[in-house]
């Protein structure tokens, strides 16, 4: 890949969460292998959404890459618009509190999300106080153009988190993340906790966004069909661990790994005809918990075609096509 044209590069991240036992000698007895060695890049520009069933890892992942999370192990590589390469796991203090200029969050919740005890003036001018960009006025003129900017109007300034719909609240959310100017925003389920008649809304605004402001997204969803629509590459996670990772077309036309395969299945299809045909591929069992995932294949314990050598042997990340990686052993 173009280095050049990379702006988020990540290596065998983990995130391990302990669990500990005891009142006053507080003891590790195992940890929650939320994230277990996952690694991809996100190209200037582009939108990866991040797909996988509740618990997979998802958030975590998108949380440590911002440091939100210190990540246990592994390392993010972030390139701004200046060429400046910065290793983000290794920052802190005033170093990291610049880089969040950079890369913004908007959250899946918009009704905990946002401080019901402050204006919408106040949540979306504070990155601009805290960062020193504006003072004053500045302040109130600029959060006045970023209402405009999310399709608000730019004189609820003085008005608080509960007058808002679910939909007003999400767009307040995605003014604030757009304040510092950043380069690249974590939408993690920016869209789940609204009203189907108020996501497309907001996914056609991100995507305005995008486009005038030119931003990069890593886009993390439930919703593969809506994921189809806003990404570019779609990268499959289950149980910690990324297991297909393809450009959008060819992972909803030719999924190669199985859990991949069940994942589409699922989707339902708009037309009768090809729904009455169309096979589902129901997986059997629950998923294992991540304090104690399975060895060999995260998988194979509930995979319809895996094999003795997925039990024993961790399959390897490996590019099968042009641009199509998986981890499986099964696919040649």
């Amino acid at each position: 890949m173009n280095n050049a044209n990379t702006l988020l590069k990540v290596v065998d991240l983990k995130k391990h969460f302990p669990i500990t036992q005891g009142i006053i000698f507080m003891r590790e007895v195992g940890s929650v292998k939320a994230v277990d060695g996952v690694s991809f890049d996100v190209k200037r520009g582009e939108t990866l959404g991040l797909v996988g069933e509740s618990g997979c890892g998802k958030s975590t992942t998108g949380r440590t890459i911002l440091q939100l999370h210190h990540a246990t192990a592994g390392q993010v590589f972030f390139t701004g618009a200046d060429g400046q390469e910065q290793e983000l796991t290794t920052l802190k203090g005033e170093p990291l509190r610049k880089m969040r200029r950079k890369m913004q969050m908007i959250f899946q919740d918009p009704y905990a999300s946002l401080n019901p005890r402050m204006t919408v003036g106040d949540i979306i001018g504070e990155p601009l106080i805290i960062h020193n960009v504006a003072r004053g006025k500045e302040v109130n003129d600029r959060v006045q153009e970023l209402l405009r900017v999310v399709g608000l109007n730019p004189l609820f300034t003085n008005r608080y988190p509960h007058e808002f719909s679910g939909g007003q609240r999400q767009r307040i959310g995605v003014a604030r993340s757009l304040a510092l100017n950043p380069e690249f925003i974590v939408c993690d389920e920016p869209i789940s906790a609204l009203d189907v008649s108020i996501q497309a809304q907001v996914v056609n605004l991100l995507e305005d966004l995008q486009e005038q402001f030119n931003l990069t997204y890593l886009f993390i969803a439930h919703d593969l069909s809506m994921v189809r629509h806003i990404s570019s590459r779609v990268a499959v996670m289950y149980l910690g661990v990324i297991v297909e990772l393809s450009s959008r077309d060819e992972l909803y036309n030719n999924p190669l790994h199985p859990y991949t395969q069940a994942l589409l299945s699922a989707v339902p299809v708009p037309d009768p005809v090809v729904e009455e045909k169309r096979q589902r591929i129901i997986l059997q069992g629950d998923v294992p918990s991540p304090v104690n995932p399975p060895s060999g294949c995260r998988f194979h314990t509930r995979c319809p075609i895996a094999q003795s050598i997925c039990k024993e042997a961790r399959p390897e990340w490996r590019e099968v096509g042009s641009g199509h990686w998986v981890a499986c052993h099964m696919v040649q």
